[in-house]
């Protein structure tokens, strides 16, 4: 049962990565249904945070911040921090996606993903919590902050360029250039 709730919540992990929010709602809430039966809590928050960008993606804005509630509640219940960056990183996207935009509320969750990551010295989570900074920022007209925050990150890295997550990161350092 294990194995096969992991495969159905990455299974609407993906499906909420490539913008298929009710296939994502239905295979991560049944995922998690299951985890939950074999009493494991390992990865729950990761599982609860991707459900949450599903539910904002549809419009069903409760439903989010009820999912990313719980998977930030999670993560102080069991201490289990591995996911403690995406969590607090997607927490940042959906309330950019909630009909009340708030981007000072975005602002401050992306900030504290980026500074967990730093702490944990991740840096593949430090790309992508600066990715969604700089996204956020680049939209308010902050071109020189964008660069100073993503170019020493982006510099990091020699290999993996064929990633979706290096792949933004040029991009939008060449948009900004």
């Amino acid at each position: 049962m294990f194995w096969k709730a992991q495969a159905t919540a990455s299974l609407g992990v993906v499906s909420a990565l490539i913008g298929e929010a009710i296939d994502a709602v239905s295979m991560i809430g049944a995922g998690i249904a299951m985890w939950r039966s074999t009493g494991a809590t390992a990865s729950l928050p990761f599982f609860q945070s991707y459900l949450a960008k599903a539910h904002a993606m549809l419009g069903q804005f409760d439903e989010a911040q009820h999912h990313i509630d719980q998977a930030m509640a999670t993560i102080e219940s069991t201490g289990e921090r591995v996911w403690a960056v995406e969590v607090q990183r997607l927490a940042g996207e959906v309330a950019l996606l909630s009909p009340r935009a708030d981007a000072t509320e975005a602002q401050t969750h992306f900030e504290c993903a980026l500074a967990t990551a730093r702490q944990q010295q991740t840096k593949s989570w430090q790309l992508r919590a600066s990715m969604s900074l700089a996204r956020l920022w680049r939209d308010q007209g902050k071109t020189q902050q964008v660069r100073q925050l993503l170019a020493p990150v982006y510099g990091w890295f020699t290999e993996g360029f064929d990633t979706r997550d290096l792949k933004d990161a040029k991009a939008l350092l060449e948009e900004l250039a």
